[in-house]
């Protein structure tokens, strides 16, 4: 009998995740608004988005772990609390401290309801042949949330101050939680090789070379993405070259400003295409070569970025290349710490290595605003960001793509 695709824990899980990235994408809109009414550095913001990735890297395997034993329920409805808490009290917030701080909320918040505890829900309730796709389509789902998240929000920044958006934001946070009661996870999928402690399955995942490799590789995965969420919108915004009026791009947008959000959606965009494929893809390929070639390619496409004049053209071209293979690597990393590890601590094992995602996401926002602050441009970082994506396309070379039971049973 075929087990059905798009089940009632799939489609809430995505729905919680587009959701939540619908908002996460906004914040570099609200960098050059925040900026000038206050008058803040371009860093001071800058940082409060890098502290924001940080604390959702460090609360992803804590609310993973938390989802394991106490439930995946109770652990998404606390992010999601946390999540529209942080968000509504930031709408008050006039100091850079301020917003340095409550954006450790919302990083949380977001690790509660984000990829950790979605992820593993959604890999431990699917069987094992739908398994890769699910995680891609569920990982796409954030994607469409980076579709809609920026145009509404650029809408709303119209018509409406930016304290006032943020409020809206929470309110549909915490609408959200009405999905969670439908995200109840289905045992029966997870194999018997994982009646093993959290503890013991954590020393001897932290051991294994493979692992290591995992955790370093996705550090440049984070470092790119966040650095063009929140800084792209303002990099175009501030570019000389960009002019819209005649341009085949003017159908679509008439404003450099339109264009920044324009970018971010088209990401949003091709990376629903991008991450459904890649997780259609690790069913019948290697993941480890995939997530190479991904690394590749966004190498590539940011060198030939970077030496090019920006123009809309280029912006666009940009934009859909990058959005092609910007979470494409999620559903392979998890996809492959499933296959190798086990499923039934995936969430923490794959929250430790999102971890070092995160990390690369603080540098990556914070490198951007200081260097723009230093030198009144995003090169320097632009040239890092590649240099950081050739080594992940290398790291991921030597990975071990076989389940750890198998290799037990290899070296007794």
């Amino acid at each position: 009998m075929r087990s059905n695709l798009f089940t009632p824990i799939l489609i809430a899980g995505s729905l919680i995740l587009l959701l939540g990235f619908a908002i996460r994408s906004t914040f570099g809109l609200f960098q050059i608004p925040i900026a000038e009414e206050f008058l803040w550095a371009r860093s001071e913001f800058s940082l409060a988005i890098a502290i924001q990735n940080l604390a959702w890297g460090i609360g992803t395997p804590i609310f993973s772990a938390f989802a394991e034993k106490y439930g995946d329920r109770k652990a998404i409805t606390i992010g999601l609390i946390l999540y529209a808490l942080g968000v509504f009290i930031s709408s008050t917030a006039s100091s850079p401290e301020a917003h340095q701080l409550l954006n450790v909320l919302i990083g949380f918040g977001i690790a509660g309801s984000g990829f950790g505890p979605i992820l593993g829900v959604v890999g431990r309730s699917a069987s094992p042949e739908k398994r890769s796709l699910s995680l891609g389509i569920a990982t796409a789902a954030g994607s469409a949330g980076q579709v809609i998240g920026p145009p509404f929000a650029a809408i709303l920044l119209s018509i409406m101050p930016w304290s006032s958006v943020f409020e809206v934001f929470a309110i549909i946070s915490i609408l959200t939680i009405i999905l969670v009661p439908i995200l109840k996870s289905d045992s029966s999928n997870i194999s018997k090789q994982n009646d093993e402690k959290m503890s013991k399955v954590l020393i001897e995942a932290s051991k294994d070379p493979t692992y290591i490799m995992l955790f370093l590789g996705f550090f440049s995965c984070g470092f790119q993405l966040a650095f063009i969420t929140a800084h792209f919108p303002a990099f175009i915004a501030e570019s000389s070259s960009p002019i819209i009026q005649g341009s085949i791009i003017s159908f679509i947008c008439s404003s450099v400003e339109g264009l920044g959000a324009l970018s971010i959606a088209l990401i949003g965009l091709f990376n629903i295409v991008g991450s459904v494929l890649a997780g259609a893809l690790g069913k019948d390929y290697t993941k480890k070569y995939l997530l190479a070639i991904i690394y590749t390619g966004r190498t590539i496409a940011a060198i030939l970025f970077i030496i090019s004049p920006i123009t809309p053209l280029t912006v666009v071209i940009f934009s859909i290349v990058m959005g092609a293979l910007w979470l494409a690597t999620v559903p392979l990393t998890a996809g492959l710490i499933g296959y190798i590890y086990g499923l039934k601590y995936m969430g923490t094992l794959y929250g430790i290595v999102f971890l070092s995602h995160q990390i690369g996401s603080f540098v990556g926002v914070w490198l951007g605003g200081w260097f723009y602050d230093l030198y009144g441009s995003y090169t320097i970082v632009w040239w890092v960001g590649i240099g950081v994506g050739a080594f992940s396309a290398i790291i991921h070379l030597p990975v071990k793509e076989i389940p750890l039971t198998e290799r037990r049973l290899l070296t007794n």
